[in-house]
C-alpha cells in the first residue's frame, strides 16, 4: 500500500507577548534560568500585617517596666482616693469602748455614708481630736448618744434624753453607771445640757472608765470622720466575707491587666495566591 499524499501542516500562530518563539529545527531551546533573589520584607509574599504581628509579639524592655509602672501608679492613686474619700482603717489603743472594742482591735471606718445620710444615735464614730480633750490621740471613737438639740441628763446612773429615758442594748449587762464628770462646764450632765445645732454627744460604752463629751464637751459634725464599718481585726464572719471580696476584686483587676498586655490576634492576615504568567491551555 503506497504512501498517501503529504498533507500540509498548519502553520502556528505567532506566540503571544512574554512567550518565547518557537525554536527552529535542530536548534535546542535556551530557557533563561533566573536567579534567586534574596527574600526580604519588600519581596515576601507574606502579608505585611504578619511583620507587624511578629513585631508586636515582643515587647521591649522598657515599654514592659512602664506598663507595670502604669499599673503601680493607677493602683496608688486608688489606694489613696479609697484612704481618703471611701475607708480608712484605725487601731483601739484603749479600753474606753469595752466590751464593743478590745484594746488592739482595727477597725474600718466608712467615710462615704454620712455624705449621704444624717448621723444617728448609736452610730460608733471617729473624729478627731477636739479642742478641750489633752489625750495624746489624734483620732477619737466613741458612740453617738445625743443628737443636735436632744436634751440630754444623767440620773441614778442611767441616760435620759428629753426627759425618758434611753434604751442602750450595747452596753453589758448589768448596764455600768452613766456618771457626771468633775468638770465646771455645763456639758458635764451635773445638769440636764442641751446639744448645740450641728453637733453631737458623744460616750464609751466603758461608762466608769471613758474620757468623752462629759469632759470636753459635744463634738461639731466637722471634727467626725466617719461611722465605723465592721472590725477587721481579730476577723470575724463580717471581716472575713470582706477579705474574700477585696481578695476576689484583686484578682479580677489581675486578670484585666493580663487581657490588656496580650496582643490581639491579627485577623488581617490571610493567604495571597502568588501571581504569574499564564500557563499555556488554561483560563
Amino acid at each position: 500500500m503506497g504512501a498517501g499524499p503529504h498533507l500540509p501542516v498548519p502553520e502556528l500562530e505567532p506566540a503571544g507577548p512574554g512567550w518565547p518563539a518557537a525554536p527552529t529545527a535542530g536548534a535546542v531551546a535556551d530557557i533563561p534560568t533566573p536567579e534567586a533573589a534574596p527574600v526580604t520584607a519588600a519581596t515576601d509574599p507574606r502579608p505585611r500585617s504578619a511583620h507587624r504581628a511578629r513585631r508586636q509579639t515582643a515587647p521591649s524592655g522598657w515599654r514592659w517596666w512602664i506598663e507595670w509602672l502604669a499599673v503601680v501608679l493607677v493602683a496608688l492613686v486608688l489606694a489613696f482616693g479609697v484612704r481618703t474619700y471611701v475607708a480608712q482603717m484605725f487601731f483601739i489603743p484603749s479600753g474606753s469602748m469595752l466590751p464593743t472594742l478590745q484594746i488592739g482591735d482595727r477597725i474600718v471606718v466608712d467615710k462615704l455614708s454620712y455624705r449621704l445620710h444624717d448621723i444617728h444615735r448609736g452610730d460608733v464614730v471617729v473624729f478627731r481630736r477636739p479642742p478641750l480633750e489633752h489625750a495624746d490621740y489624734s483620732d477619737l471613737v466613741k458612740r453617738v448618744i445625743g443628737l443636735p438639740g436632744d436634751t440630754i441628763a444623767s440620773v441614778g446612773g442611767r441616760v435620759y434624753i428629753d426627759g425618758r429615758p434611753l434604751s442602750e442594748p450595747w452596753l453589758p449587762d448589768p448596764e455600768p453607771l452613766t456618771s457626771p464628770s468633775p468638770v465646771p462646764q455645763a456639758f458635764s450632765l451635773t445638769h440636764p445640757y442641751t446639744v448645740p445645732a450641728g453637733e453631737y454627744f458623744v460616750m464609751g460604752d466603758n461608762r466608769t472608765n471613758s474620757e468623752d463629751s462629759r469632759y470636753f464637751g459635744p463634738i461639731p459634725a466637722s471634727l467626725v470622720v466617719g461611722k465605723m464599718a465592721f472590725v477587721v481585726w481579730p476577723l470575724d464572719d463580717t471581716g472575713w466575707l470582706v477579705v474574700l471580696a477585696a481578695a476576689a476584686v484583686v484578682l479580677i483587676v489581675a486578670i484585666v491587666v493580663v487581657a490588656f498586655r496580650r496582643p490581639a490576634p491579627d485577623r488581617t492576615a490571610r493567604a495571597t495566591p502568588l501571581r504569574g504568567p499564564p500557563v499555556p491551555g488554561t483560563t
